[in-house]
């Protein structure tokens, strides 16, 4: 395993290699893994497109495994480069994937995408994220109440939980709109400015940050062992992201029990079916919110959803995914 995905914190990427690598450790033992060797192996799996490892990748004869974690349009709206480095960046992250004998992806609509960026089909996989259960998983009474306590947040209230970096991808303008019209519901965002400056509209995003509501809370970057706590807290998680990979929240808030609003994207018919409760614009999100803060028994199909989240991407079948990947590898 090659990968500085992890070095960057409040990412997914990050998250979803570390998931990945335990995985790989607990339930592939036949398995011997390293991590950032530069000893021979059978198989080279590269987590990450640091330029490092697109060096040492040309002096490697084993069969090599990319991670495709985005694609260069899938870039625009979260950092900001000059037009050129952003032309060169773009070039440089598909020479990377064409080094790779193999390209694993978690968004199955990526699939079609590089084979029409001219990679052949047999290179290209799909296998999904995962969140262990043992990690993220209903916190107790008494980690909801020190979590609240820490963060002045308002155990009585019926709160809605934001996840991910400030970007405008992430819809961040809608979910501070979505708040500034339920003075009467508690919001939390945790997640900062991974990138800082550079990250697209850094500005507009800080001042937007600075000025919010009095009833939006914004925690910043938020260490990864207090994240089930706080998914734990919520009563709903809204994610109004305007494009997504394959967002490891929603699987962490899952795991949690905690019911999701989304966009309605075509990713999440992609991986979630069609039992997620979705909206497209701010009018519907509050009127969505405003109805099951009132109604807390609607919440229940959605938790429904959340155990077979749960259970489709349980580490046990995804295991057994990449356990088939890589012995088709080594065959």
């Amino acid at each position: 395993m090659l990968s500085k995905a992890d070095k960057v914190a409040g990412q997914g990427v990050g998250s979803a290699y570390l998931e990945q690598l335990a995985l790989i450790k607990k339930h592939l033992t036949k398995y011997e893994v390293r991590v950032n060797s530069f000893s021979a192996a059978d198989i080279v799996h590269i987590h990450s497109i640091n330029p490092e490892f697109r060096i040492q990748a040309a002096f490697i004869s084993s069969p090599l495994v990319g991670a495709v974690h985005f694609l260069p349009e899938t870039i625009d709206g979260s950092i900001h480069l000059p037009r050129f480095a952003r032309k060169v960046f773009y070039w440089y992250i598909m020479n990377f994937y064409r080094r790779m004998d193999y390209l694993v992806t978690v968004n199955p609509i990526f699939v079609e995408k590089l084979i029409q960026k001219g990679f052949p089909r047999e290179k290209v996989s799909y296998i999904p994220n995962y969140v262990s259960k043992e990690t993220f998983q209903k916190s107790s009474p008494e980690s909801c109440q020190k979590i609240c306590k820490k963060y002045g947040l308002k155990t009585s209230a019926f709160t809605v939980l934001g996840v991910g970096q400030v970007q405008s991808r992430k819809g961040i303008k809608t979910f501070v709109e979505v708040a500034r019209r339920l003075p009467q519901i508690q919001f939390v965002w945790a997640g900062g400015f991974s990138f800082g400056k550079i990250t697209e509209g850094y500005k507009e995003l800080h001042d937007l940050v600075e000025n919010s509501p009095q009833n939006l809370k914004f925690l910043g970057i938020v260490e990864r062992e207090e994240m089930p706590h706080l998914y734990s807290v919520c009563d709903l998680m809204f994610l109004p992201s305007y494009a997504e990979l394959f967002p490891m929240t929603i699987l962490e808030a899952s795991s949690c029990g905690a019911p999701v609003l989304l966009r309605d994207l075509d990713i999440y018919d992609a991986i979630l079916g069609k039992g997620y409760c979705k909206g497209n614009n701010i009018a519907t999100f509050v009127s969505q919110i405003n109805d099951l803060s009132k109604n807390p028994k609607k919440l229940a199909p959605y938790k429904e959803l959340a155990d077979w989240v749960k259970h489709r991407y349980s580490a046990q079948n995804v295991a057994k995914e990449w356990e088939n990947f890589y012995q088709k590898i080594l065959s």
